[in-house]
């Protein structure tokens, strides 16, 4: 039997946690003990409530006292599951659907020894593609979000391999990744142990980066399950793509990561950059630059949020 704990974030998204525990309640679950975990991550306009029909599984809802943003929130979260004593953590976003084996290949994956945590296949959510129109009918929902994640440490750029191309078989290879994505994440207990929570600096964006760091320096091998499959509905909770929140986050914390992790060469083109985009960028760019060099981490001085 194996102890898993779930934890989820909501932010002003109740629908979209819901269509996400529902799929939850029709996984395989033989030989698991699972616990779910809600955040409510301070959302006090749009409050998240528990329906009726999901108050059989063992679904602890939580409230936040303020917005910690993603990487806080789950530390929060990951920290009252401890109690649990649990063998696995599942990171998962909220606006996400699950397959209903995608909990058992996981698992499976991770009983080797020196895989320290595992992400699956990720499809969008059919209509939420980037560029949704030059899919047919047949091909939406067979579309990747995430088919391993790659790191580039010349440009200090992290991406998405299959991103945007329809799945046909081409990356249905179980193999090592240079990024487990936050989006759905299934890290041993162990590992927390051994190289700390989700760093709360970056409060949103880069922190599945820096984890995925600090899990292989420690030894461990991260690693993509394309057997896994879920559904995910992009920045559902962010504003979408390219908003100021991205701006503001991606900007500051791409910064702190490279700086952290980045070979030399890179380090140098990174602040050269940073300095184009406190001259050039636009408005949440530039104040990301500024924050950076200020020191001014966790919600940083985001306003609308």
């Amino acid at each position: 039997m194996k102890r898993v704990v779930i934890t989820i974030l909501t932010f002003n998204s109740s629908e979209e946690t819901v269509t996400c525990l529902e799929s939850l309640t029709k996984i395989d679950r033989k030989n698991i003990d699972l616990e779910i975990i809600v955040l409510d991550n301070d959302a006090k306009e749009h409050p998240f409530h528990l329906p009726k029909a999901l108050k059989d599984m063992n679904i602890h809802c939580l409230v936040s006292p303020e917005n910690l943003g993603f990487s806080g929130g789950h530390n929060f979260a990951m920290k009252f599951g401890q109690k649990f004593n649990p063998d696995y953590f599942l990171i998962l976003n909220n606006d996400t659907i699950v397959d209903r084996n995608f909990l058992q290949e996981l698992l499976l994956t991770a009983e080797h020894t020196r895989v320290g945590a595992v992400s699956p296949k990720i499809y969008f959510t059919a209509g939420s593609e980037y560029h949704k129109e030059r899919y047919t009918k047949v091909e939406r929902g067979k579309v990747f979000w995430y088919a391993g994640g790659i790191m580039d440490w010349a440009n200090v750029v992290a991406s998405h391999r299959g991103v945007d191309e329809v799945d046909h078989g081409q990356y249905d290879m179980q193999e090592e990744t240079d990024i487990a994505t936050g989006c759905c994440l299934l890290i041993k207990k162990e590992v927390i142990e051994k190289v700390g929570m989700y760093d709360e600096r970056y409060f949103l964006y880069y922190e599945d980066n820096d984890l995925s760091q600090r899990t292989v320096k420690a030894g461990f091998t991260l690693i993509y399950q394309p057997k896994a499959v879920i559904w995910h509905r992009n920045a559902a909770s962010a504003g979408g793509s390219g908003s100021a929140l991205q701006d503001y986050y991606i900007t500051r914390n791409r910064l702190l990561f490279g700086m952290r992790y980045a070979p030399l060469r890179a380090k140098v083109a990174l602040l050269r950059e940073s300095i184009q985009l406190y001259f050039h960028g636009r408005k949440w760019q530039k104040k990301g630059v500024i924050d950076f060099y200020m020191g001014t981490f966790g919600k940083g001085s985001y306003a609308n949020i």
